[in-house]
């Protein structure tokens, strides 16, 4: 989920940017003001202007909104165990540990070799 709103939170913000890049200053309206044209855009006069700033708004909205979200789900702790924690250490072979001593007395020990002759 996390991952997902990541990628979602990152294509909204470079729609944003998209879209801000879009659209025009308040300057290029005085060009409008002598008869440039305007009137024959797709959106109309104002159209354009109102468009683009209500989409403006929408993914700004929606940019926060996501943003929060994945600030809250971050704060959440979950705790990864690590595979050294969750396999089991392997047991050595009886053979190669020391025999513990029971109720204090001392292990038993193999007696030495005989001298032999030579």
């Amino acid at each position: 989920m996390y991952t997902a709103l990541l990628v979602i939170d990152v294509l909204v913000a470079v729609s944003l940017v998209a879209l801000i890049l879009i659209q025009q200053g308040k300057g290029a309206d005085v060009g409008a003001a002598f008869g440039s044209g305007a009137s024959q855009t797709v959106f109309g006069s104002q159209g354009s202007a109102s468009f683009l700033t209500r989409a403006t708004a929408v993914l700004a909205t929606l940019f926060f909104s996501i943003s929060l979200a994945l600030a809250y789900l971050s704060g959440q702790h979950i705790e990864k165990k690590s595979v050294t924690d969750i396999i089991a250490p392997a047991t050595a072979p009886s053979t190669l540990l020391p025999k513990a001593p029971i109720n204090g007395t001392p292990a038993q020990t193999p007696p030495a070799p005989a001298d032999v002759p030579q």
